[in-house]
């Protein structure tokens, strides 16, 4: 018998399930080409998860359903409202994009974002290592079809083969280290397994053994080196459209199932995994920013750009213990919440300027395709060059406030080894600036390569304004964000 406090829980996966299959059976009677009808079911559908879940947040309460294998706690709750919000900006920004291409015919984007929003939040809400590897199953599957949407183009079934088969190995690394870590203390709840390890009694040879291929499986979902091989190829191979999508949202659940597992259920192996994702964080802020600047499509630049993003990301994440102690593990875990939620934000104004300028025949994928965007639009080149100087850290843009969160994280340890990696990482974003400001050049100081005008639906214009607004407002006034993130954490760990 399923006692009423389980479905309350799951209430916002439970009705996007629902309304997923709803959706799916009422576009079958949609005939118009942008799919009006489903998109706005779909739209009113992401906004109530999202309120459901900003108001489960703001309770602050933590609760367990399903026997403990669900749990609902303050992080959780808003990083699946995020994400909600994410997918919805998404939509917003790839429905015009999508229609012109003939993406929207069976009306599967609509119904494979709500999968893939659905396996974000029960990725989201794992408390247990099956739960959290059946979300990222659902996640991965409706992520490999969103990428082979456009059947007919060559470019884009090869990127999903791409994405399939590498992310079948990094679900088997995965899946390999969660069944040794069971093995090793004979739990699947997060909790117990917790509580084994502190015992002391469980051979740390297998515990490590097992460690190591979680955080593989992790740093492939994360999109972090020498596990970032299918980022460059599926992000410029994909439909710009979903390309956003599973560069925007997943990377909230990683970070969530991140710490779910190493956090709440390996903290005492610490020192062993915090090791890992340091050179994980070494390799992507190296990789990622070098290979950039080496690139002439925009989004294959903005691919190993994230590479580079998520190398801070980890650093945040390897900072919480230090010496032994905790103390710091609150302002490093916030930190790394803050970091990766506002790369989110600027990631979807950079990529809705780029899906703006695309037209039917025309990717606008290229840095030589913005050429001249100032004389075009003076709006969204201004838009475009905000997210860019914020992904570059420059004051007084959020990227900037992301940066010096972590850098203070990685200081606030005493530790000479955490600031030699904060010193490093300084260096590895004067790198990154060289290609962002070259994308800047091209726009406000290169000839434009066509005298069309720029033009965009309604919905497309506000949200797009909204979108580069905050990535300013938020660096300005970083305070409310950032003890959001603090105080979810607190909660979150404390419970």
């Amino acid at each position: 018998m399923i006692d009423k406090l389980s479905l309350i829980v799951v209430s916002p996966e439970i009705l996007l399930l629902v309304m997923a299959c709803i959706v799916a059976l009422v576009d079958l009677g949609v005939k118009t080409r942008l799919r009006n009808l489903t998109y706005w079911l779909t739209m009113a559908t992401l906004a109530v998860v999202a309120w459901f879940s900003a108001d489960f947040a703001m309770r602050g309460d933590t609760l367990y359903a399903f026997n403990k294998m669900v749990v609902s706690d303050p992080m959780g709750n808003w990083l699946k409202c995020f994400s909600a919000i994410a997918m919805m900006v998404c939509l917003v920004y790839g429905r015009p994009y999508a229609g012109d291409r003939d993406m929207l015919r069976g009306g599967e984007l609509f119904t494979l974002a709500m999968f893939s929003l659905l396996g974000i939040n029960v990725m989201i809400s794992g408390s247990n290592f099956l739960v959290i590897y059946l979300g990222l199953e659902l996640l991965t599957l409706s992520s490999y079809a969103l990428v082979a949407l456009r059947r007919d183009n060559a470019t884009a079934s090869e990127a999903a083969m791409k994405y399939f088969v590498l992310g079948s190995m990094a679900s088997g690394f995965l899946l390999y280290g969660l069944s040794m870590l069971y093995g090793a203390t004979g739990s699947l709840e997060i909790e117990t397994v917790f509580k084994v390890i502190g015992t002391g009694q469980v051979k740390p040879t297998v515990l490590v053994f097992g460690l190591v291929f979680i955080v593989a499986g992790l740093a492939f979902k994360l999109g972090a080196a020498p596990f970032h091989m299918w980022i460059p190829d599926v992000y410029q191979g994909a439909p710009t459209a979903v390309t956003l999508m599973i560069g925007s949202a997943p990377e909230l659940a990683a970070f969530a199932i991140a710490i779910r597992l190493l956090v709440e259920g390996m903290i005492p192996l610490a020192v062993d995994w915090q090791q890992m994702l340091v050179v994980l964080a070494v390799a992507s802020l190296f990789i990622g920013n070098l290979a950039a600047i080496a690139q002439t499509n925009l989004k294959r630049m903005l691919a190993y750009s994230t590479i580079g993003q998520m190398g801070f990301v980890l650093l945040g994440l390897a900072s919480g213990v230090a010496n032994g102690n905790t103390l710091n593990a609150q302002a490093a875990y916030s930190a790394a919440m803050f970091y990766v939620i506002t790369y989110v934000l600027t990631t979807l104004a950079s990529f809705g300027v780029i899906l703006l300028l695309a037209r039917e025949g025309f990717e606008s994928d290229e840095i030589a395709d913005l050429a001249g965007l100032n004389q075009r639009s003076p709006l969204y080149a201004g838009i475009m060059a905000i997210c860019l100087f914020s992904l570059a850290g420059v004051p007084p843009l959020v990227g900037f406030y992301g940066k010096l969160v972590v850098l203070d994280a990685l200081i606030a340890t005493g530790s000479g080894f955490y600031l030699g990696l904060a010193i490093y990482a300084v260096l590895m974003s004067l790198v990154a600036a060289f290609y962002y400001l070259r994308v800047v050049k091209v726009m406000y100081f290169d000839a434009p390569i066509t005298a069309t005008t720029v033009t965009a639906p309604l919905d497309v214009r506000v949200v797009l304004t909204v979108n580069g607004a905050l990535v300013l407002i938020l660096g300005i006034l970083p305070g409310g964000l950032l003890t959001l993130c603090a105080q979810a954490i607190l909660k979150t760990l404390g419970s």
